[in-house]
């Protein structure tokens, strides 16, 4: 196949296509047999999608007369989809290291929360930033993300809580996506907490009243694009009812529901997704059997959370009962000043030690299953022709070392690569060149 293409990947000892045959996600037995070839390349074009995949020798045969922008030898390498962290809260202002003390002493999240800690102060300080500064701290956040293998990140609003500073938030998601070589998938959580001197009666009504219709008409306007609406739905904060106004009005002015349900108390937020056909639910702790059914009949994924069960102390979401049931598992990295992690490939390995995922499992549930919950597996999750080029090359003959190893992955990822162009290279590889 004779042209210019943008990139040619070739010899991998590995190619993980996770799922080879346009599965929109992958249940436990889909997970148990990852699609991986061996002694294979790749190529994607100018366009920035996917172009062929196969054995070695047949890619170098039909695209014999063509020309590429790049050419990665992958000998004695694997190559992976780009991973997908499907729950994170990144733009703020204000961290909350001095917390991480009266956590390891005892002190719970809601006692935090109560005592003016947690959201709150976080709030104070990103209502006080400007727009530049959180930029600023959200790039630098983005970037370490994909030095780590994330090519598609969600990320939420909700450390503002008044209109004017949900709005700052998410227009510098909308800066990020528009300037950035990485996928963001942004969401609203203007109803992360409830708002100093409001009742959460209150707070919802002025998100129905005046916060949804500002957001539906910037989208008019092409100003601001929101994917998803996110609520946190637990005890003292905003409860089923106003969860589920919350939600079903955000529905109507056609973002995707994707929110936090039955993390510190059984809430009956999977039964309340499954019903309003959520796209997705994260944390879960909490949640109950008859919930977790929902969930599998709905098809809404689970955005399991290893790094908050982990620092918070809590109970360990039930990964193998959802997975036995016939959930959708994803992974997310819940970054945010409470969880600072911005490692999936550290997340892969918590899910496995502590949820006893297995590693096949929880590369598909931070690949594919986490494109599926913010409604992109059609385009990214996967090593697929006619998806995106979103990739990731490590330095090892298995890709298992990617789950394997706790931490250091800045010595085992060589090239992190987003539609086809390589924006991270391991100075072991030499210098970047140009794309």
């Amino acid at each position: 196949m004779a042209g210019r293409h943008r990139l040619l990947l070739e010899n991998a000892q590995q190619l993980v296509l996770v799922c080879g045959r346009g599965e929109e996600y992958l249940l436990r037995e889909g997970a148990a047999s990852l699609a991986v070839l061996r002694d294979a390349s790749l190529v994607v074009g100018l366009d920035g999608c996917i172009k062929a995949v196969g054995q070695a020798d047949v890619i170098r045969h039909q695209f014999s007369g063509a020309t590429f922008e790049r050419i990665i030898d992958c000998s004695g390498k694997c190559v992976l989809p780009g991973l997908v962290d499907a729950h994170t809260h990144p733009v703020w202002a204000g961290d909350r290291v001095h917390e991480f003390a009266m956590k390891l002493a005892g002190a719970s999240y809601m006692e935090i929360h109560q005592a003016g800690g947690g959201i709150h102060f976080t709030v104070e300080h990103t209502r006080k930033a400007t727009e530049e500064e959180l930029f600023n701290t959200f790039k630098h956040r983005l970037e370490r993300m994909r030095r780590a293998g994330s090519t598609l990140v969600e990320c939420k609003s909700g450390y503002g809580l008044n209109l004017e500073t949900e709005l700052k938030m998410l227009r510098v998601i909308e800066h990020a996506k528009q300037s950035m070589d990485i996928g963001i998938s942004s969401t609203y959580c203007g109803a992360h907490s409830v708002p100093k001197g409001k009742t959460a009666t209150e707070a919802t009504d002025d998100i129905i009243n005046n916060h949804l219709p500002k957001l539906k008409e910037l989208k008019l306007s092409g100003e601001i694009h929101v994917n998803n609406i996110d609520v946190f739905c637990e005890k003292g904060v905003f409860d089923l009812d106003s969860t589920r106004r919350i939600l079903q009005a955000g529905k109507e002015i056609g973002l995707q529901i994707n929110f936090h349900g039955d993390e510190l108390h059984p809430m009956k937020s999977a039964e309340l997704g499954a019903e309003l056909g959520a796209q997705a639910i994260s944390h879960l702790e909490e949640v109950s059997n008859e919930g977790i059914m929902a969930m599998a009949r709905a098809k809404c994924a689970a955005v399991l959370l290893p790094t908050t069960a982990y620092m918070l102390r809590l109970k360990q979401p039930q990964a193998r009962k959802m997975l036995e049931e016939g959930v959708i598992v994803a992974l997310g990295s819940d970054f945010n000043p409470n969880a600072y992690c911005f490692s999936m490939p550290m997340v892969m390995h918590l899910a496995c030690v502590n949820m006893k995922m297995s590693m096949n499992e929880a590369l598909a549930a931070a690949t594919i299953n986490a494109a599926y919950a913010l409604g992109k597996s059609d385009t990214h999750g996967s090593i697929e022709t006619g998806k995106q080029g979103d990739l990731l090359i490590i330095n090892s003959s298995r890709w298992e070392h990617l789950i394997y190893q706790f931490g250091g992955h800045e010595a085992l990822i060589d090239y992190v690569i987003v539609k086809g162009k390589v924006i991270y290279q391991n100075e072991r590889c030499g210098t970047m060149s140009s794309y």
